[in-house]
């Protein structure tokens, strides 16, 4: 029994299948597939969670039919061809201690494009459409019904062939066996549709399926959204009398519990909630439908800490916790915590940039922290170095931190030099705006990293050209930042303008009515304006852009364009910044090249991006020994390039 962890740690049966503790990952796309298969880098990515502690890794949502198939790539459980991958996923995960079961899924209406890039045929109960996407689906006919039952009985025989420990069916997320659920999106008039329990014999029959296909020997579960949360989903009390009806059927061995829908942004945004969210704030959802029935109950949802997790299952609320995001910031988690040293796990800030973000532009999911993560095949094992140099990295940013971390595990002799008196670079900047504050913990990771490491680090020193010749390192890293790029702007000796720097920092008062001109359409602007329309100020948002925040990933941006409607900030789009004066401030309109001019303006701030700082770089053009630039300093991006760039050249020094 682990003393501080006892309920995190202890055993659970779940049906037929015992689990070591109670951390478990949840199904999440993770863009690793070659042809609709399971490749070597999932089964890596995979086996380095169960490595590192987890008791239950639940894969990837896979098609049970054909006619669930899109233009996202998922496995494809419905060919024999699947077996195999699953069964590498197995033999690699479950020598761990780890069990792992799959997920079955349809997406129904929930699906835009078909495999070749045209809209695709999306079918669901009715012809209700989807507002998230603009999908109008095909209602499907009792044919249909009854060969998709037959597909998911035919995917959990291929399942139990691999040799997996359970099934997880997808009811969650406004996905096809939801719509069934929903009287407001099923109106079929047949056995499928009308009475409560007409809507829910699809689900039936669909786990009645999965328990012939899969036998007596795996675990069955059902994964549902406890609370849709948008517009026409389906409502906290509607989906606990669902709940409870399908736990009583005798089919079920637990009840995975989450929030959210698909079908609409406001409800898209639980699917992988950010920062903004209250950590674990799913859990009391979960706890209602436990409350209820006596299978096991399964939750997820901003769970990023042990600490957390032991909490919710402590107080009764649920019997596993689900967390993705914390392992994939740190596989080691589970046994970190397992052993007592908490202090090292390197925690999820909930940014959803390379995760969810990657997986939603179909590149293989990572994190900003822990770049290894979905890079196992090429990071996973740092080989020591052979021959220990002295290394100066320069700049005490994400991209510098992670330089030295990286360097110094492998053996080299280095020292961190950071101009000011903190560590961190933008992310001091970034964490002061509201809700941000859970940002700075990257910062508290990278460093403990790098001091873990043997790194040296050295504040409050200015690095110049004459201390690095009398330092005389073999190789010196440049990850010296940027700043704020602030163009001539016509009329600016009549305006007050300032920075976005200057009014994170405090620096500049902004009066009581301010534009933000804001080209990143990043975090930015959407975090300027909250803070300033917090703080009373009439606020417009002026984005070189389609939207505000278009460059961040969508669940991040779309709740934030929400708290910022409530809070009465005007959003501009397709705005280009040209011109300021004492009362107003002029942009045009990028797209019909014509005016639009905002007055009554106090202030303009400028979220104009970025400049490299490249003072000691051009000093060391004539220097004989090695040196690199990485991050900002090299090309001004985020904290993901600059930590990856920072792996990267602590791999190759």
């Amino acid at each position: 029994m682990n003393a501080r962890f006892p309920s995190l740690f202890h055993e659970l049966t779940v049906g037929p299948v015992d689990l070591k503790n109670r951390i478990f990952s949840t199904g999440h796309m993770a863009v690793m597939l070659e042809n609709g298969l399971p490749s070597d880098a999932m089964v890596a990515y995979h086996q380095a969670r169960a490595r590192g502690g987890a008791g239950l890794i639940i894969l990837e949502a896979a098609r049970a039919h054909v006619s669930g198939v899109s233009g996202r790539p998922a496995i494809r459980a419905y060919d024999d061809a699947c077996i195999p991958g699953y069964r590498r996923i197995a033999q690699a995960c479950q020598p761990h201690g780890c069990k792992v079961f799959a997920q079955l899924s349809h997406p129904g209406r929930e699906m835009t494009l078909a495999a070749d890039g045209t809209q695709a045929v999306a079918v669901a109960p009715s012809a209700i459409p989807n507002e998230r996407f603009h999908v109008m689906p095909q209602a499907m006919s009792s044919d249909l019904i009854g060969d998709v039952v037959a597909g998911f009985q035919a995917a959990a025989g291929r399942i139990r062939q691999a040799g997996l420990d359970g099934i997880e069916v997808v009811a969650s997320h406004g996905y096809l066996i939801a719509q069934f659920f929903n009287p407001r999106v099923n109106v079929r008039t047949d056995t499928y549709g009308g009475g409560f329990d007409n809507r829910l014999r699809f689900a039936r029959e669909v786990l009645a399926a999965v328990r012939a296909g899969a036998g007596p020997d795996m675990a069955i579960g059902i994964r549902m959204s406890a609370d849709e949360k948008d517009h026409d989903g389906l409502g906290s009390a509607e989906c606990l009398d669902i709940a409870r009806a399908l736990a009583g059927d005798g089919v079920l061995d637990y009840l995975n519990v989450t929030a959210g829908t698909s079908a609409g942004l406001a409800g898209s945004v639980h699917i992988v909630p950010t920062m903004a969210f209250e950590a674990g704030y799913t859990a009391p959802l979960a706890a209602a439908l436990r409350a209820a029935i006596t299978l096991p109950v399964f939750v997820a949802g901003r769970i990023n800490q042990p600490q957390i997790a032991e909490e919710i299952l402590n107080s009764g609320q649920a019997d596993m916790c689900g967390m993705t995001r914390a392992m994939i910031a740190d596989p080691l988690m589970p046994d970190k915590a397992r052993s007592g040293d908490t202090e090292a796990i390197r925690a999820c800030v909930g940014c959803n940039q390379a995760c969810i973000g990657h997986m939603l532009n179909g590149y293989p999911i990572s994190c900003i922290q822990h770049p290894e993560t979905g890079r196992e095949l090429t990071f996973g094992t740092l080989a020591p170095t052979e021959t220990p140099r002295t290394v100066m990295v320069v700049g005490g940013g994400p991209a510098g931190l992670k330089a030295a971390a990286t360097a110094a595990e492998r053996g080299h002799r280095v020292t961190l030099y950071e101009a000011s008196q903190t560590l961190g670079g933008q992310i001091n900047l970034a964490q002061l705006l509201p809700g941000r504050a859970e940002f700075g913990g990257i910062t508290q990771n990278l460093s403990r990293e790098a001091s873990a490491a043997g790194a040296l680090i050295e504040l409050g020193v200015e690095v110049t050209r004459e201390l690095i010749d009398r330092v005389a390192p073999n190789t010196v890293v440049l990850a010296t930042g940027a700043r704020p790029y602030a163009p001539a702007i016509g009329g600016e000796e009549d305006a007050h303008i300032v920075t976005a720097w200057q009014i994170m920092q405090g620096a500049a008062n902004p009066g009581s009515r301010v534009v933000i001109a804001d080209w990143r359409c990043d975090w930015i602007g959407l975090g300027l304006a909250e803070q300033l329309a917090r703080n009373g100020c009439h606020v417009r948002l002026a984005v070189n852009g389609m939207t505000a925040g278009q460059t961040i990933p969508q669940y991040a941006r779309d709740k934030w364009l929400g708290d910022l409607h409530r809070l009465g900030v005007e959003v501009i789009p397709y705005a280009r910044l040209y011109g300021a004066d004492g009362n107003s401030a002029y942009f045009q309109h990028t797209l019909s090249g014509e005016a639009i001019v905002l007055e009554g303006v106090d202030t303009t701030v400028l979220a104009l991006g970025h400049q490299p700082a490249t003072g000691l770089a051009d000093d060391l053009r004539d220097w004989d020994g090695e040196w690199h630039v990485i991050g900002d300093a090299l090309c001004p991006r985020t904290v993901e390039e600059g930590v990856l760039e920072g792996l990267r050249i602590g791999v190759q020094i």
